[in-house]
């Protein structure tokens, strides 16, 4: 039998979930062979992260807002739900920043690596994919890379692509262009290694985000996927997150 833990958000609703499902299911903790994460996308996204590590299956349910990522609440025959699950493996996208101060930071991203103004004047960024310089000079409010399954997220309110998981591809995304203002973005090759120079940095700084670190003043930030690493997320057979996907970009 499949043996569970499970994490809540810090809401009481979640919170009283939680301990339902442990006076039913039991929590075998750091021994389980799966995390129940209850919330939103955010503790879905959180959990993900601290399994890159630990490397169990995560499989959510909603007790958040939005839920994209999670499965419907229930809490009858979780276990076999769980045991049933479909397994989608996701690679994080790794940050590298250098920033003004020399320090270099890193960290990864399940959903974006975004660059974004600190103040009140746009960013001017200079864009290199594979060695090749692609764009010069892109005046704006700042530009993200994305995973497939991240594009959904911040990708899409930025006005990026939805791209399939197993489309292999990055979509590269500006945010709030300026110049050249009918630049909407790039695909690119799951492979590419992207670099990101800020240019006037001292006059326009920028900031680099990876999922929920944030490090300020950055000068060059590189991102690449890392296929090194990986976490793997548990939905209902019926609602897989390839499926979601594709759905998503039918909604209306």
């Amino acid at each position: 039998m499949t043996s569970l833990t499970f994490v809540a958000a810090t809401t009481p609703a979640a919170q009283a979930a939680r301990e339902r499902l442990v006076a039913r299911y039991g929590d075998a903790g750091e021994a389980a062979d799966v995390v129940v994460a209850l919330g939103g996308d955010g503790l879905m996204l959180e959990t993900l992260h601290r399994q890159l590590v630990a490397g169990r299956p995560v499989y959510g349910m909603n007790y958040g807002s939005v839920g994209f990522l999670m499965n419907a609440y229930a809490e009858d025959d979780l276990a076999a739900r769980v045991a049933a699950a479909n397994p989608t493996r996701l690679h994080p996208l790794r940050m590298q920043a250098m920033t003004a101060h020399g320090n270099i930071e890193e960290a990864l991203a399940l959903n974006e690596v975004s660059l974004l103004r600190q103040l009140r004047q746009s960013a001017k960024i200079r864009i290199t994919v594979d060695g090749t310089l692609r764009l010069a000079e892109l005046v704006c409010d700042g530009v993200l890379l994305a995973t497939p399954a991240g594009s959904t997220a911040y990708n899409l309110s930025a006005h990026g692509p939805i791209v399939p998981l197993s489309a292999n591809l990055l979509p590269l995304t500006p945010i709030s262009a300026f110049r050249p203002r009918r630049w909407r973005g790039a695909l690119l090759p799951s492979t590419a290694h992207v670099l990101f120079e800020v240019l006037e940095a001292d006059k326009r700084p920028v900031a680099a985000v990876a999922d929920q670190t944030e490090v300020r003043d950055v000068l060059r930030v590189a991102v690449q996927e890392d296929r090194t690493v990986g976490v793997t997320v548990l939905h209902d057979r019926d609602q897989g997150l390839s499926e979601r996907i594709i759905a998503e970009q039918f909604t209306v």
